[in-house]
């Protein structure tokens, strides 16, 4: 019997070694955007606001509750793209486009 024993790893070392070796590491990691989401834009933008998704080339796709808000997100998004951009090692987000929650 020649079985290879490998050390134990933790779950998170084995998720991540997994994500890696298929690729994904780099996508879950830009994702980490619309989990942030809330807590860049404070409690009253987050209210009216939801993420939706995050495309490869860093297209943040958000919904938005009302016209109003989203003509002033838009105005925003200078200020919104450099706070999610803020932590290291993340693909940067490029663009927001907000669209009107249905």
């Amino acid at each position: 019997m020649n079985e290879k024993r490998r050390k134990p790893v933790t779950i998170a070392e084995a998720v991540n070694g997994f994500l890696s070796r298929r690729g994904l590491a780099r996508r879950v990691e830009q994702a980490e955007a619309v989990v942030d989401w809330p807590n860049v834009v404070g409690p009253q933008i987050a209210s009216v606001t939801q993420p939706i998704s995050i495309t490869p080339d860093g297209t943040l796709f958000v919904a938005v509750s009302t016209h109003s808000w989203m003509n002033e997100l838009s105005l925003m998004e200078p200020d919104l793209l450099a706070a999610l951009n803020k932590g290291e090692g993340r693909d940067k987000v490029r663009k927001i486009r907000f669209q009107l929650r249905r």
